[in-house]
């Protein structure tokens, strides 16, 4: 605790200084665990596949919770003092399923994610390319922790063999169901890309914030897990100084950011008829669903505007 209070004082007598020690011991932690953890989670991991033991995946989860609880403890402790307004529901908790849909602006949302999330709400887990697998540690942490990796296929290849758009749907619909048995929050950034004004004004999106949201990874995640999930999460982050790139953080440079939680409900017959496979075959069910997520994705654009101005207001302590 000396140390952590020296580099706050640091940062404020020296910030260049305190920036540098910063990142510097945010970047050993980081490497500390990656190399630290990596041969127990190969050693358990490799085990929980071959043997599917209980006790395996359960500690691939605690190597994983450390990994996230050390990362949080640097932000704690080692960063200058922050004004980080998070808003989260009380009626949320860690042994839980959601379903989390977020904006996204940089690489840090999810670090963010974990931050929110200790002692509150699941492991996170998100969809990702299969191709990751071949990333040392974590690509192996993500197989292990049974996040969701997907074998995509081109337009091109889908267009030449339309039999390849069901693979990507089945193997889907398996990635998910892999956490049936098991607390989770799967997180869905439903932009599809991280945002910028330029991607803004390609696609001609409406909104002022945000990217037109995709469908078809939250309705195969509903289609796969939704008959037992305890409900939809929706995020919204905001980065009141400007999008911040990943070593931003352990620079300690995002001295204001805030994040909304909040429950959100879906039309049941809507999502009945997700959960019965329908929104692949129906296109009136597909209609629907983008009606609702432009509802979704309207409010979420006004209360991005709400956030913001909050921030002109110095936060009383």
């Amino acid at each position: 605790m000396r140390a952590a209070s020296f580099i706050q004082r640091l940062h404020n007598k020296k910030p260049k200084l305190g920036k540098a020690v910063s990142f510097s011991a945010a970047t050993g932690v980081i490497l500390a665990n990656s190399f630290g953890g990596g041969l127990p989670l190969w050693f358990m991991g490799a085990t929980k596949i071959l043997t599917g033991a209980k006790i395996a995946d359960a500690t691939v989860i605690r190597i994983a919770d450390h990994w996230i609880r050390s990362n949080n403890a640097v932000i704690d402790n080692l960063l200058p003092k922050k004004d980080w307004r998070i808003n989260l529901p009380d009626n949320v908790r860690p042994d839980g399923q959601y379903l989390l849909i977020s904006n996204h602006q940089s690489w840090v949302d999810t670090s963010i994610v974990q931050y929110i999330s200790e002692d509150r709400l699941p492991l996170t887990r998100f969809f990702t390319k299969f191709e990751l697998i071949y990333i040392p540690i974590v690509g192996q942490a993500f197989y292990f922790l049974d996040f969701p990796m997907m074998r995509r296929h081109s337009k091109e290849a889908i267009a030449k063999n339309p039999a390849l758009k069901d693979q990507d749907i089945i193997e889907a619909k398996r990635a998910c169901e892999l956490l049936k048995d098991k607390p989770f929050t799967l997180l869905n950034y439903l932009e599809g890309t991280r945002f910028t004004p330029e991607k803004k004004a390609k696609q001609a999106s409406p909104y002022k914030y945000l990217l037109k949201p995709k469908a078809g990874g939250l309705s195969l995640a509903i289609s796969a897990l939704g008959s037992q999930i305890d409900g939809i999460l929706d995020m919204t982050i905001v980065y009141p100084d400007g999008k911040p790139n990943y070593a931003d953080l352990w620079k300690g440079d995002i001295t204001r950011l805030g994040v909304d939680v909040r429950h959100i409900d879906m039309p049941k017959p809507l999502f009945d008829a997700i959960v019965a496979g329908n929104y692949e075959k129906d296109a009136e069910v597909k209609a629907e669903m983008f009606t609702w997520l432009d509802d979704v994705w309207a409010k979420k654009d006004a209360l991005i505007d709400t956030m913001l101005a909050e921030f002109a207001t110095p936060k009383a302590d």
